[in-house]
């Protein structure tokens, strides 16, 4: 061991193996070729620093093939540099196929950069949710419906691209869907995975329209197995959800110049109240309609107070009696009629007097 070591001093104490040095340089191209080593290993991270770094290898070591070639004269030279540029050149054949393979479509582009980019969603989980509506894009012409009320099933969930697509109820007028919309979050919302439903709206097309579909059952699926998915499409279905219902909301009230809040009690009785209710209160008008104009009542024993009776209206003024509101289908095209208006208003007053509820004023604002 120590007769190597021995050894090992003595030739690195020894004089250069060169007996002369050469005295004209190696050429233009020798040069040529370090240069293009040392930009190319000053490259960075990334795909674009992975095409910069072995685009500049690839140059720099077939420089130093023809260096090796014409000038060195050298066989490993020229083998060992042409084999490091046959990878590096490989290399870049590899790089250049996974980017076509991964690139999306310029639908599914556009909407990477517009509803997902914002939320910074990795560009893999969005290509995972892409992959389950399968990478189609559906069509629609003009006035061809999407789902028709009571007899589409609710088995998918769409995402409009482009167009616009109207939504009605009963023949009436409800909202539009815009671009980067859904088209049924409302029915996706309603229904648990395990159960099966049918639209109860018309969604029409009113301009050629594009989008795409997920499948009710692979949808679940994935929402199932990827957590930060699930959150993902409920942010965005709550949203969407919230814009539908105050586009409703606008559309509603703004004949009145004031705008309402959907969360006020005095509306629910305008937009769908029960039967019972309705029948009870007609009752009660009733009664009190037949109660006589008399003085106040005396304080006489209740055993002993006789209720006179209710003697019929003459036959003349029998009108015919207004609709029920149980009977009163959802506003027409968003218009209330004129009676709807003074009873939307006076139940406001009631409500809006109470000292539990706060004022609306007609710029929108809360007041006390």
């Amino acid at each position: 061991m120590s007769a190597n070591s021995s050894r090992a001093g003595q030739l690195l104490l020894q004089a250069s193996a060169c007996i002369s040095w050469k005295q004209d340089v190696e050429g233009a191209v020798y040069h040529l070729a370090n240069c293009l080593l040392l930009l190319g290993f000053m490259g960075g991270s990334g795909v674009y620093g992975c095409f910069y770094f072995f685009g500049f290898l690839s140059a720099g070591y077939l420089c130093c093939v023809l260096w090796g070639w014409f000038s060195a004269c050298g066989l490993d030279i020229v083998l060992w540099s042409f084999l490091l540029a046959v990878v590096c050149l490989l290399q870049l054949a590899h790089l250049v196929y996974r980017l076509r393979e991964d690139t999306l479509a310029e639908e599914f582009d556009l909407l990477y950069k517009t509803l997902c980019l914002p939320l910074q969603v990795p560009l893999q989980t969005y290509k995972e949710i892409v992959h389950c509506c399968e990478k189609q894009v559906l069509t629609l012409a003009t006035e061809q419906t999407y789902a028709v009320e009571g007899e589409t099933p609710i088995n998918r969930l769409s995402l409009l691209l482009s167009g616009r697509v109207r939504v009605s109820q009963d023949g009436q007028f409800l909202h539009y869907i815009f671009p980067y919309q859904f088209m049924d979050s409302p029915e996706w919302e309603s229904l648990q995975p395990s159960e099966e439903g049918v639209f109860q709206v018309t969604l029409t097309a009113e301009t050629s329209c594009s989008y795409i579909s997920w499948p009710r059952k692979s949808l679940h699926l994935l929402l199932t197995k990827e957590r930060y998915i699930s959150c993902l499409f409920s942010a965005l279905l709550g949203y969407d959800i919230s814009e539908k219902l105050y586009t409703l909301n606008d559309k509603l009230f703004a004949k009145f110049g004031l705008r309402f809040d959907i969360r006020l009690p005095s509306l629910y009785h305008v937009l769908g109240p029960t039967a019972a209710d309705a029948g009870a209160e007609s009752e009660k008008g009733d009664e009190e309609a037949c109660e006589p104009a008399a003085s106040p009542p005396q304080a006489t024993p209740t055993s002993l107070q006789q209720t006179p009776p209710c003697s019929p209206p003459p036959a003349a003024t029998n009108f015919p009696a207004p609709p029920s509101w149980a009977r009163l289908s959802r506003p027409d095209s968003g218009i209330l009629g004129e009676d709807s208006t003074s009873l939307v208003l006076e139940d406001f007053e009631e409500v809006s007097g109470s000292e539990s509820f706060m004022d609306y004023r007609s710029d929108g604002e809360y007041m006390r």
